[in-house]
């Protein structure tokens, strides 16, 4: 049999094949590990959702079943929707018990996380994945979620989808910017394993260049807080993406210090630069460089593409990207594009 023909035919069947990817604009290709894709959803599949970080009402929910629905899939609320514990969705057993319930039921095809806000490092080791691997399924959202998502990918080497969450859909779609609805459709799109390719600006910033290797990521402080532990992200040849919200330049600066202190950028295949919503300095207390030095001094010393100011992060135009998957990264004069490999 020929070596396309029965890579095909392995794909088919559900298993994982090695892939490869290359240092910046090196021509050395290096293995990697294979990754477990989960099933992509069909029409009368069930998507899971739940509160394992902030607190979210059953009426805030509404406006993202009635889309849900209308996609063709079926949805189970969680039972942390209308519990809160202070400024998160239930305790921390009852976020816990309520996201294993989902990761084990074999009828949850997805789980959709309904906002982010603080606390899933709080249960991240009390889950149990052992079914979760034998069944896995898309687990999607972003910012606090990158818990989930980060540990996935350092313990399982299992896909999971960053995205925006069920308290950005919009109360009536029919009102709703196209950028919005773009990003939303965006989540069913990748559901539904569509091919979905992105564009980021040209900018003269951008650190020219082309690679290939699995896109991992999220957001910084999160990143940054992993450090160390067995949710800690793997870096090397990868393509590396991040974001943030709501923090000062000084303390931006010092994540990036963090990622590069411990190895993380050394590596890298490609860098992806998100939105970062910045806080304003404290009168009399300048940081005196923008997020743009910030990156640019911590990667000056290497080879790989980077590319800023990508449409992923806090903000309205965050599209959903596949983590865990093996990802081209095109950096040019026109500007960048990010595709599946």
């Amino acid at each position: 049999m020929k070596r396309k023909g029965f890579i095909s035919l392995m794909l088919t069947a559900g298993f994982t094949v090695p892939s490869y990817f290359s240092l910046g604009n090196s021509l050395n290709l290096f293995p990697v590990a294979p990754v477990i894709i989960p099933a992509y959803l069909k029409t009368g599949d069930t998507i899971g959702i739940t509160s394992p970080a902030g607190f979210m009402t059953s009426a805030e929910l509404l406006p993202a079943i009635a889309m849900i629905e209308s996609w063709g899939f079926k949805v189970k609320v969680g039972k942390t929707i209308d519990r809160r514990d202070f400024c998160m969705g239930g305790t921390d057993q009852e976020r816990a018990v309520d996201l294993q319930e989902m990761l084990d039921n074999p009828e949850i095809k997805a789980i959709m996380c309904a906002r982010g806000g603080y606390g899933l490092v709080r249960i991240i080791d009390q889950l149990n994945f052992t079914n979760f691997q034998l069944n896995p399924k898309w687990i999607i959202g972003f910012s606090d979620v990158t818990v989930l998502h980060c540990h996935l990918n350092r313990q399982y080497g299992i896909a999971s989808i960053h995205s925006k969450m069920c308290n950005s859909f919009p109360a009536d779609p029919a009102l709703a910017d196209a950028v919005q609805l773009e990003t939303i459709l965006s989540i069913k799109k990748l559901l539904k394993g569509e091919y979905l390719q992105y564009q980021g600006p040209m900018l003269s910033i951008n650190k020219l260049g082309k690679a290939r290797g699995m896109l991992i990521g999220g957001n910084l402080s999160i990143i940054e807080t992993m450090a160390g532990t067995k949710s800690d992200l793997n870096t090397e040849g990868k393509i590396l993406f991040v974001e943030d919200t709501g923090e000062y330049l000084y303390r931006l600066d010092r994540m990036f210090w963090n990622l590069k202190r411990t190895g993380k950028l050394d590596r890298l295949a490609g860098l992806i630069i998100g939105g970062f919503k910045v806080k304003p300095d404290d009168p009399g207390e300048e940081f005196g460089k923008t997020v743009y030095d910030i990156v640019l001094e911590k990667v000056k010393d290497y080879g790989y593409p980077v590319a800023f100011d990508f449409p992923i992060g806090h903000q309205k135009n965050n599209f959903a990207l596949k983590c865990g998957v093996i990802h081209s990264l095109d950096v040019g004069e026109k500007g960048s594009r990010l595709s599946p490999a």
